[in-house]
């Protein structure tokens, strides 16, 4: 059974570019994204050893706008947060629980692009450590790494792999087939 829901592209960005307008996405990933690949290598808590070459299925990462505000919200932050301070490759809004969104969910795209959910993303000191160098907070209290690992918990999206290549533009709406067993 699939229910379909509904979001709007609000940004996509890739490692080189930044935000961008529109971005072809390949079998292999988004086209200048540095993750992109069929294959990569096992880092440091990972299934695999580290340093063991396996697929992967890290093509893409996504966020949502509500799951953003709600960290930023949660951090005291002053400035938004926003998608590509996390690196994330895109940003919708209107998908209730995005970080939620199970293994096989697929976000299907006008053009014909189809990602596919592979697992939550979840959050990372090294995230946290950028946002600590590039935020303040309301109160003037310090950021931790550990204050964003705290509050990103359930809430830093998801990522995945490329299903159908295509091209994926900012204000898309896209089709939302939620898995469900």
């Amino acid at each position: 059974m699939k229910k379909k829901l509904v979001g709007t592209l609000v940004s996509v960005h890739t490692s080189s570019k930044g935000a961008q307008r529109s971005v072809k996405v390949e079998l292999d990933g988004f086209v200048g994204e540095k993750y992109r690949g069929f294959t990569r290598v096992a880092y440091e808590d990972d299934v695999s050893p580290e340093g063991t070459v396996r697929r992967n299925e890290r093509q893409w990462s996504g966020v949502s706008a509500e799951e953003l505000a709600v960290i930023q919200r949660e951090m005291d932050l002053k400035e938004p947060l926003m998608a590509g301070t996390l690196r994330a490759n895109i940003c919708l809004k209107g998908i209730s629980d995005f970080s939620k969104l199970p293994k096989g969910t697929k976000l299907i795209f006008p053009s014909g692009a189809v990602l596919v959910v592979e697992e939550e993303n979840p959050p990372c000191d090294y995230m946290g450590d950028q946002i600590a160098a590039k935020h303040t907070t309301n109160s003037g209290k310090p950021i931790t790494g550990a204050l964003f690992f705290e509050h990103a918990a359930g809430l830093r999206g998801v990522v995945g792999v490329v299903d159908v290549p295509g091209v994926i533009k900012q204000g898309d709406k896209v089709i939302v087939e939620v898995y469900e067993t």
